[in-house]
C-alpha cells in the first residue's frame, strides 16, 4: 500500500485564499494525495481575556485580530472545496472544536484529522468518530493512557482510524524524533501508523518512510520566511517535490524482503562466475 502523503497547509495561507490556492497547486504538482487545513471557532477555542490581549500582527494589535485574520470562513472553504475538486486532490481539515467539526461536515470530505492538541478532547473525538470516516489521529504531547482512551472511542464507534507518530515542537529538533515509536504504536494498537513531522529538512521524513508508515504529513509553505509560527517547520515547494519523489523511490526500494537471486542478477552472476564450472545460475 502506498504511503498517503498529506500536504498540511494549516494556517500557512495567512488568511489569503490566493495563497491557499498557490499551496494547493504546489501540492498537486509535487504529487501529494491530499491537502489539509485547520478550522477553529475563535470564541470557543480561546478565552475572552486572551483574545483581548496585545499582539502585533499584520491584522492589528490584539490576539483576536490576529486569530480572525488567519481564519477562513464559509466563502473561503467553498472556494477551497471547488478548487480542490477542479485540481483533483483530496482536502480535509482538523477541527479544534465541535462547532468547527459540524461546519466541515457540509463539505463531505473523505477524511478527518484529530490534531495532537485535541486528542484529549473526548467530546470532540466522539463527534468526529460518529461520522465513521477514515481519521488520522496525531499523538503528539499525549500519554499512553490518553492515546488508549482516544483509540477506544474510535473502536466503539466503529470508525476507521490510523495513528500518526508526532512530536509537537515547532520546529522539532532532529534528536527528539524518536521514530522507533512508530513500531511501538503498531505493536500496542495493532493498527496502521503514520508520521506527522515538524522538523527542519527532509531526512527524518525519509527515515519514517523507510520504516513503513501508512501516511506522512508535512506542513508546506511558499516561503519559510513568511509570517506565521508554523512556517519555520514547513517545506517549501522545491523541498516538497524532492520529498515526495524520494518517498516514492523509497517505497519501491523496500521490496518484499525475500532472500535470493533476482531475475536481473542471473546474467550478471553467469558472467562474473563463468570461470567457476558449478556456479552458473
Amino acid at each position: 500500500m502506498s504511503i498517503f502523503f498529506i500536504a498540511e497547509i494549516g494556517i500557512n495561507h495567512n488568511g489569503d485564499i490566493d495563497i491557499a490556492k498557490q499551496l494547493i497547486d504546489v501540492a498537486v504538482i509535487a504529487g501529494a494525495d491530499a491537502v489539509k487545513f485547520q478550522k477553529r471557532d475563535i470564541d470557543l477555542v480561546y478565552k475572552k481575556d486572551y483574545l483581548a490581549s496585545h499582539r502585533e500582527s499584520p491584522w492589528g494589535t490584539t490576539q483576536r485580530e490576529q486569530k480572525e485574520g488567519l481564519e477562513f470562513g464559509l466563502e473561503e472553504y467553498q472556494e477551497i472545496d471547488r478548487y480542490c475538486k477542479e485540481k483533483k486532490i483530496e482536502w480535509f481539515a482538523s477541527a479544534w472544536d465541535i462547532n468547527s467539526q459540524k461546519f466541515l461536515r457540509q463539505f463531505d470530505c473523505n477524511y478527518n484529522k484529530v490534531a495532537s492538541a485535541m486528542l484529549v478532547y473526548d467530546d470532540l473525538l466522539h463527534e468526529i468518530a460518529s461520522e465513521r470516516k477514515h481519521t488520522f489521529i496525531s499523538t503528539g504531547m499525549t500519554s499512553t493512557d490518553e492515546i488508549d482512551r482516544a483509540v477506544e472511542i474510535f473502536k466503539k464507534a466503529d470508525c476507521p482510524y490510523e495513528l500518526m507518530h508526532c512530536i509537537s515542537t515547532y520546529p522539532m529538533p532532529d534528536e527528539d524524533a524518536n521514530l522507533n515509536c512508530i513500531q511501538t504504536l503498531r505493536d500496542r494498537y495493532k493498527c496502521d501508523v503514520g508520521y506527522s513531522g515538524h522538523e527542519v529538512g527532509l531526512a527524518i521524513s525519509y527515515a519514517a518512510a523507510a520504516l513503513g508508515v501508512s501516511s506522512l504529513e508535512r506542513h508546506i509553505t511558499l516561503n519559510r520566511a513568511m509570517y506565521g509560527s508554523d512556517q519555520p517547520a514547513s517545506v517549501e515547494p522545491a523541498g516538497l517535490m524532492q520529498l515526495i519523489g524520494a518517498v516514492r523511490k523509497i517505497e519501491k526500494a523496500m521490496g518484499d524482503g525475500l532472500l535470493g537471486m533476482t531475475e536481473k542478477e542471473v546474467p550478471v552472476a553467469n558472467n562474473l562466475r563463468a570461470h567457476i564450472p558449478w556456479a552458473r545460475a
